[in-house]
């Protein structure tokens, strides 16, 4: 029986008295990885951002494994206790500039988790090994490629044994040419079976790694489901334009 890991109930969000999400209700299960797509302004990283709380939204609930957070009503504890529970590869790696890759990966178990140093080093040079990093751990964000500095975010969320990864557009800072590194990383971490949040325009990744395509527009969600019927067959002429457009972007 599927379980859920994730469910959103009627969050909403505005900013300046602008409406970004108008009542999103999703229910993600465990082990799911699950692919936003849809076109700027859709409110596709402010729905991500709702679920740790880095956006506190105005209405609705959000409940990550066995903890429900009230948007309204959530206090620090009940915040800290879900972001716990995830963890967040950013678009632009959010990297400190002043520690090597290592410091920055071990930077979590040792502030939020108490490790000892020895216990977060060790977890730590394994994981960089496995993502190709093994040698540059030595090294500032500044001496590395950009592909390079978003794997060692990647192991920055792993490290810390989240219930939930959320990643947004993880590839979209980077030259073209890195792309490719940094989305075998993702297809690897998703083998081993972790609930994923995936915001990305990489619909070649989308047909290959989501068990949902979830499709937004305007703040709400437009249609959802397998990524073979969603980007193959859309039911909607909203994600028929999207997609039309997407993929003649990416076949130029």
């Amino acid at each position: 029986m599927e379980r859920a890991m994730v469910k959103l109930e009627n969050i909403k969000k505005s900013f300046s008295g602008n409406e970004i999400l108008k009542g999103i209700d999703l229910t993600i299960n465990t082990g799911e990885v699950v692919v936003i797509l849809g076109p700027s302004g859709s409110g596709k990283t402010t729905l991500l951002r709702c679920i740790n709380f880095l956006e506190a939204a105005d209405e609705g609930s959000v409940t990550v494994d066995d903890k429900t957070v009230q948007c309204k009503k959530a206090g620090s504890r009940d915040i800290l206790e879900l972001r716990r529970k995830t963890a967040m590869v950013f678009q632009n790696y959010n990297l400190f500039r002043n520690k090597t890759l290592l410091e920055n990966v071990i930077e979590g178990p040792l502030v939020v988790r108490r490790a000892t140093r020895k216990e977060a080093t060790d977890k730590a040079v394994k994981l960089l090994d496995k993502v190709g990093l093994g040698e540059r751990l030595d090294n500032y964000p500044s001496q590395v490629s950009g592909g390079q500095q978003q794997r060692a975010g990647i192991v920055r969320a792993l490290i810390m044994n989240p219930e939930v990864i959320l990643f947004d557009e993880p590839t979209s800072a980077l030259d073209p040419e890195l792309v490719g590194e940094v989305l075998a990383t993702i297809k690897a971490v998703a083998k081993t079976g972790i609930t994923m949040i995936v915001v990305t325009h990489e619909i070649a990744f989308a047909r290959e790694v989501a068990d949902r395509v979830v499709f937004m527009a305007d703040g709400r969600i437009v249609e959802q489901g397998p990524p073979g019927e969603v980007i193959e067959h859309p039911r909607e002429e909203r994600t028929r334009d999207f997609l039309s457009r997407l993929v003649g972007e990416q076949a130029s």
